[in-house]
C-alpha cells in the first residue's frame, strides 16, 4: 500500500458517502455498510507503527482523505479522521500498551474522550475507573475506548489527566445525540461503572502533548513526536475545509441553472454573482493551502531536536479555530447567495451548513480560549489552560 493507492481507495468511495450522507443524518450515526467500506479500504492503518504492520503514513495525506471524505459527507469524514488519528495517539502510549491492543489487532476504532470525566480508583494492579463523558465521536462502530480520568498519581496520589483505553463492552452507549449539525456521527455519550483498566493501559496527557511521549521514544518514525494537540485539531479540521471546496463546487453548478426571480436571466450573467464566485473559490483555495501547510509545520515539529514548544503549539490552535471560521463563513456565504431553495432539507447545502456551524464550535476551534492563550504567552503572562 502506498499513500497514493490508499487515497485513490477513499476516492472511490465519495458516491457512497454523498448517496448516504442525509440517511446518516436522519439515523443519527454513520451508516453501517459506509462504515465497513472505509474500514475495509484500509484507513484505520494509517497511524498504526509499522512494527504492528501499519503503514507510517504523513500529515499530508491524511488532511487529503479528511478533505475528500468532508466533501462527500462532513458527519462521516469527522468519524473517521478522529478515528485514524486515535490510532496514532495509541502509538504514543507505552510500549505495554501497545504490545496488548496492537498486538492483537491490526488497528483500533475508537472515540477519544478527553474531558476529564472519569475518576480512578487504585487496586492492585491498576484502577477501577468510573465516570461519564460526552462528545464519544466513533463510538457507534467501535471496539475500544479511550476516556480522559483523574488519575491519582502512585508517589504523590496528586491527580493527573490521564486516558484510559477500555474495550467497548466495558462501556455503555447513552443515546444523547440529538444535535442540529454534525447529527450523522453518532457522537453519544459513553459512560462507565467500576471496571478495571491495567496501569499500562493509561498514560499521562501531559507526556503526550509536546511530542515527548513513551511512543515516541519507542519508535523510529518522527510521526510519533509530532505535538498532540495540533494534530488534533487539524484531523477536526479537514473536513471542514473539504466541505468548503464541495460548497463552492455545488454554487457554481447553481450559478449555471438558476434563473434569477422577476427576470429572465440566468443567476450566471450578473456581475456581482460571478464576483462572489471567483472570492469564495479563492477563499476554499487559501484554506486548502494553509491546511497543508499548518501540517507539513507540524510534521516538521516531529523531525525537529526538540520538542514543540509551548508558545508555538498556542499559535496553532489560534490559527486553526481562525481557519476553521473561514470554511464555516464560506459555506455560510455560499447558502446566502444560492436563493431560498438552498433551505430546503434535501439540498445539501443546508446540511452542510449546520454542520460546520456546529463544528466550528468544537473546543478545538474555540477562539476566545485559543485567541486568549496564545496573546498571554506573547505578553510574557502563563497560560491558564493547556495548549
Amino acid at each position: 500500500m502506498t499513500e497514493a493507492e490508499l487515497l485513490a481507495r477513499v476516492e472511490a468511495l465519495v458516491p457512497l458517502l454523498e448517496a448516504n450522507a442525509a440517511r446518516a443524518e436522519a439515523e443519527r450515526k454513520p451508516v453501517d455498510a459506509v462504515m465497513k467500506a472505509i474500514e475495509e479500504a484500509g484507513v484505520y492503518r494509517y497511524f498504526v507503527p509499522k512494527r504492528f504492520g501499519g503503514y507510517e503514513f504523513g500529515m499530508q495525506t491524511f488532511m487529503h482523505i479528511g478533505m475528500t471524505l468532508g466533501a462527500a459527507c462532513v458527519s462521516t469524514a469527522w468519524v473517521t479522521t478522529f478515528c485514524m488519528e486515535h490510532n496514532w495517539l495509541l502509538a504514543l502510549y507505552n510500549r505495554e500498551a501497545q504490545e496488548d491492543i496492537f498486538g492483537k489487532q491490526p488497528y483500533i476504532i475508537a472515540p477519544g474522550a478527553l474531558a476529564p470525566k472519569g475518576t480512578a480508583t487504585p487496586v492492585e494492579g491498576g484502577f477501577r475507573v468510573t465516570g461519564r463523558w460526552e462528545w464519544g465521536t466513533g463510538v457507534m462502530h467501535a471496539d475500544w475506548v479511550m476516556v480522559g480520568v483523574l488519575t491519582p498519581d502512585a508517589d504523590t496520589g496528586k491527580p493527573y489527566l490521564a486516558m484510559h483505553v477500555l474495550p467497548v463492552e466495558d462501556a455503555e452507549i447513552i443515546d444523547t445525540w440529538r444535535v442540529a449539525g454534525m447529527a450523522g456521527t453518532g457522537s453519544n455519550d459513553i459512560a462507565v461503572t467500576d471496571k478495571f483498566v491495567p496501569f499500562h493501559r493509561q498514560e499521562n496527557l501531559l507526556l503526550l502533548r509536546a511530542g515527548e511521549s513513551p511512543g515516541g521514544k519507542w519508535h523510529a518514525s518522527h510521526l510519533y513526536r509530532m505535538p498532540m494537540l495540533p494534530v488534533l485539531g487539524l484531523t477536526a479540521l479537514a473536513p471542514a475545509v473539504g466541505c468548503a471546496r464541495r460548497a463552492v463546487e455545488l454554487f457554481t453548478d447553481r450559478l449555471k441553472a438558476r434563473t434569477v426571480y422577476g427576470t429572465t436571466d440566468k443567476q450566471s450573467e450578473k456581475s456581482v454573482a460571478q464576483w462572489r464566485l471567483g472570492r469564495l473559490t479563492v477563499a476554499a483555495k487559501n484554506a486548502e493551502i494553509l491546511l497543508l501547510r499548518m501540517a507539513e509545520e507540524v510534521e516538521d515539529w516531529g523531525r525537529a531536536s526538540e520538542p514543540c514548544p509551548e508558545h508555538v503549539r498556542a499559535e496553532y490552535r489560534a490559527r486553526l479555530g481562525d481557519l476553521m471560521r473561514q470554511c464555516r463563513d464560506i459555506v455560510r456565504d455560499v447558502v446566502e447567495a444560492s436563493g431560498a431553495h438552498a433551505h430546503f432539507l434535501d439540498n445539501p447545502l443546508q446540511r452542510m451548513l449546520r454542520d460546520v456551524h456546529t463544528m466550528s464550535c468544537h473546543t478545538v476551534f474555540d477562539g476566545d480560549i485559543g485567541n486568549e492563550q496564545f496573546g498571554r504567552l506573547q505578553l510574557g503572562l502563563p497560560t491558564t489552560v493547556p495548549v
